[in-house]
């Protein structure tokens, strides 16, 4: 049996203003924002992830303090290119950090408004052996 991670519930005080950030500053794609009076949920995707974040005010998103998640990966295959991007859109990083030679061994790091943290690490395979080929994309929203 195959088990999937698809969602990741990420503590947020201010749903607009992670929705700004994680779209437009960070880059990922926003599958859906729903709005009534019930909720006010959204969900956010990394361009070439199966997995997604989501944000929201339902109780059982409200159970974890905003900013309280820490060291989310996030995997590219070039992590100075990837800084490169998130820095010309405004977004705080660290410097790019290698701990050897191997794949897999250079990260850095970011934070979202309410401080969460992410560590983005360089996995180069990735760059020619993607997880979610690019043909099949359009058909998975990323």
């Amino acid at each position: 049996m195959d088990w999937t991670l698809e969602v990741v519930v990420l503590p947020v005080g201010d749903i607009g203003r992670s929705i700004a950030f994680y779209r437009d500053q960070v880059g990922f794609e926003l599958d859906h924002e729903t709005t009534n009076e019930h909720m006010h949920v959204a969900q956010l995707t990394p361009r070439g992830s199966g997995c997604s974040i989501v944000f929201g005010d339902l109780p059982s998103q409200r159970q974890m303090a905003p900013g309280s998640m820490r060291a989310v990966q996030l995997c590219v295959a070039d992590a100075q290119a990837a800084r490169d991007e998130l820095v010309s859109r405004g977004v705080d990083c660290s410097e790019v950090t290698s701990f050897g030679d191997q794949d897999g061994s250079t990260f850095f790091g970011f934070s979202d408004p309410d401080g969460n943290t992410w560590a983005v690490q360089e996995l180069r395979v990735r760059g020619a052996k993607p997880l979610i080929p690019v043909e099949a994309r359009g058909r998975f929203g990323g």
